[in-house]
């Protein structure tokens, strides 16, 4: 899925897009609306392709959830995330039946089915988008499969990030090197 530009900034509802680095900043287009703002290296930004969700054995992409909402939703919009406790919950179990349910919080679910759905409005939810990219043959090695490849062609193009094992950390842009970093977010 060809996401990795997506943001979430705290404090502004909704989704949003980098567009073009600034001195002290970036400019973003919000995903629906497509209007386009600045902001100052101080905001801060969750990168959603850094974005996992706990299982009991294993931290699932974010994108592959997604990946598992459209595949039963039809690819269409799915519950709200103003749904009873009990209906995100359900919904949860069908996205990721091992989730784990002691560290993936009702409100992390909320998260995932109104960022599913402002996707989905914006026209980045079809079968197609979750197609992986092909590598070109002289990137790929005998003894690495091309999924591996895949991920690390995928990572040169993506912003730098710094990876922890905290979950729930807000992630920040850094005025270093211009370019956003963000923490290994785990949702739950």
């Amino acid at each position: 899925m060809q996401l990795e530009k997506i943001i979430s900034i705290s404090g502004k509802p909704g989704l949003y897009k980098l567009i073009s680095q600034l001195k002290n900043g970036f400019i973003i287009e919000d995903v629906v609306s497509k209007k386009k703002v600045s902001i100052g290296n101080t905001s801060q930004v969750s990168l959603l392709d850094n974005i996992a969700m706990f299982t009991f054995d294993k931290e699932v992409p974010l994108f592959e959830v997604f990946e598992n909402v459209a595949k039963n939703y039809d690819y269409k919009e799915a519950i709200s995330h103003k749904s009873s406790d009990a209906e995100l919950r359900d919904f949860m179990a069908q996205s990721l039946p091992d989730y784990d349910t002691e560290r993936v919080y009702v409100s992390d679910i909320k998260k995932l089915a109104q960022w599913y759905n402002i996707l989905s409005k914006a026209g980045y939810i079809t079968p197609e988008s979750f197609v992986k990219a092909e590598v070109p043959a002289e990137e790929k090695t005998e003894d690495q499969p091309a999924e591996v490849t895949e991920k690390k062609t995928a990572k040169k193009t993506a912003p730098k990030t710094e990876k922890t094992a905290a979950p729930k950390v807000k992630a920040s842009t850094s005025s270093a090197k211009g370019t956003p970093k963000s923490t290994h977010r785990k949702m739950g």
